[in-house]
């Protein structure tokens, strides 16, 4: 039997009955049954109320228990959860509502105010909302409590429906349609299966193996998914979590594992970590030897592993710190990635990483792929490992030299004093490009960047407090700092 996300987590439910599954932004525990009970009704009372599979669900709810359930309840029914940010504006609204044709949105009652007349006018759309009705909340919107309730029932408990303990449709067919994170693009709509899905939770799994007991706490859903699946506890993060407080916030959870992302390692160190932590994934951008080698000391008894991935495909690779300190230190180029989860393959063309895999997404909304473009440049080494060397987007062109960033970075952010390294090339007149590395720190002598770089060096070299960064993850931003330096 194929995999399928929504069957396996209800299974998981199921075996795990009386074990929390999830501990929301206050630790307020979940067990196993109520998610299961609270997800099938949902997934019932969506299919009551005329939810067809393969219907378009525009979702706009904050990370919590109750988002959880609704999204497990909208895939579970056979529908299509289709992410949104109201923050992103009126013409992404507009733009994204066009290319998606949705039937439903389900969304919090604030996010009615914030995001105006373009999220109430979606033509022919069911609306659900999350909280008290608010002003601006579309007349005909329905509670979710509403929605899950037997007979419209006053007792606002989800209450499980008697039938439908099965999900609905097709595992193959869309499930997800996430947008990638656009830091280096256009976001594109990204559309994944259930199937894909729980494959991806299986490679995982068999990668980093959670188990029942485990206290989990992150914020990202392939991480908490196969938490779940394991019969390990999520622990879901507040809204605006401060980074240097984590330590406080892992240790009063007792939580065993959790997730950050590279550009708060400094802050997470700075707050301390528990001694009976016993893993943290790092992800979402480039994991460097400097911040691995300072969470190692902050946390001597855990696992650290980095996971390389994308919307399209994650997780593909993982590294454990050692790994990656020790390709550095050799003197190997570029980053390494690590090892491919199992079913992951990679070519490469024209210098390019280019992924497959079981889990891997169908496609972008209107086209299909088979074989993911990752845009990033690298290799693989005898023993199967891949590197990475570089974006090809970020490449820079000086005279008849191509320089990819991606191979001095991670050498550079090593060096004592430094605290993270971009390379970037501001356009010139003559149409070439003036290449100039910015670090975060202590600026490197002359003598160790011609070193470092040879024939490649960098026409300037700057010191900025901190160096500038977009998207969701935090990830150093190229192209503002490339215009920063433009405007001076």
């Amino acid at each position: 039997m194929p995999s399928d996300l929504a069957r396996t987590v209800l299974e998981a439910c199921e075996e795990h009955r009386e074990r929390v599954a999830l501990l929301d932004a206050l630790a307020r525990p979940v067990r196993f049954s109520a998610l299961r009970s609270r997800v099938l009704a949902v997934a019932a009372g969506l299919r009551a109320r005329g939810l067809e599979p393969g219907d378009r669900v525009l979702f706009a709810v904050s990370p919590s228990p109750t988002s959880l359930t609704l999204a497990l309840g909208v895939v579970t029914a056979g529908g299509t959860l289709a992410f949104a940010d109201p923050r992103a504006g009126e013409a992404v609204l507009r733009a994204r509502a066009a290319a998606l044709a949705p039937r439903w949105a389900i969304a919090a009652s604030p996010v009615h105010t914030l995001a105006g007349r373009p999220w109430r006018a979606l033509p022919g759309v069911t609306h659900v909302h999350v909280g008290p009705r608010l002003p601006g909340v579309p007349r005909g919107s329905v509670s979710w409590r509403r929605l899950c309730q037997r007979g419209g029932h006053a007792d606002v408990r989800c209450q499980e429906s008697p039938h439908d303990h099965r999900p609905v449709g097709d595992p193959a067919a869309p499930a997800l349609v996430i947008p990638t994170s656009g830091t280096t693009a256009e976001p594109r709509l990204v559309v994944h299966s259930r199937a894909g899905l729980g494959t991806g939770l299986a490679a995982f799994a068999a990668r980093v193996p959670f188990a029942p007991g485990d206290v989990v706490h992150t914020d990202q859903l392939m991480i908490g998914l196969p938490a779940l699946a394991a019969g390990a506890t999520w622990s879901l993060p507040g809204l605006g979590a401060r980074a240097t407080r984590l330590g406080r916030v892992l240790r009063r959870r007792g939580a065993t594992h959790t997730f950050c992302v590279p550009a708060d390692v400094e802050d997470v160190v700075r707050g301390g970590l528990p001694p009976g932590l016993r893993g943290v994934l790092l992800g979402a951008a480039p994991v460097l030897p400097g911040p691995l080698r300072r969470l190692r000391a902050a946390a001597p008894d855990a696992e650290l592993l980095a996971i390389y991935g994308m919307t399209e495909l994650a997780p593909a690779a993982i590294a454990t710190a050692e790994e990656k300190i020790e390709h550095t230190e050799s003197g190997a180029p570029g980053d390494l990635l690590g090892t491919p989860l199992r079913g992951v393959e990679v070519r490469v063309v024209d210098d390019e990483l280019r992924l497959t895999a079981p889990h891997q997404a169908l496609g972008y909304l209107g086209a299909d792929v088979q074989e993911i473009p990752t845009g990033d440049l690298g290799h693989v080494l005898d023993d199967g490992r891949v590197v990475l060397t570089g974006r090809r987007k970020d490449m820079i062109i000086r005279g008849d030299r191509n320089i990819y960033p991606g191979l001095y970075e991670a050498a550079v952010a090593d060096l004592p004093g430094v605290r993270e390294a971009l390379l970037v090339g501001v356009p010139t007149p003559a149409g070439d490009e003036h290449v100039v590395l910015a670090v975060a720190g202590t600026a490197p002598g002359p003598a160790t960047v011609r070193r470092l770089f040879g024939v490649d060096a960098p026409d300037e070299v700057v010191v900025l407090d901190e160096l500038p960064r977009g998207g969701r993850s935090r990830k150093p931003d190229r192209a503002a700092l490339r215009a920063q330096l433009a405007a001076r």
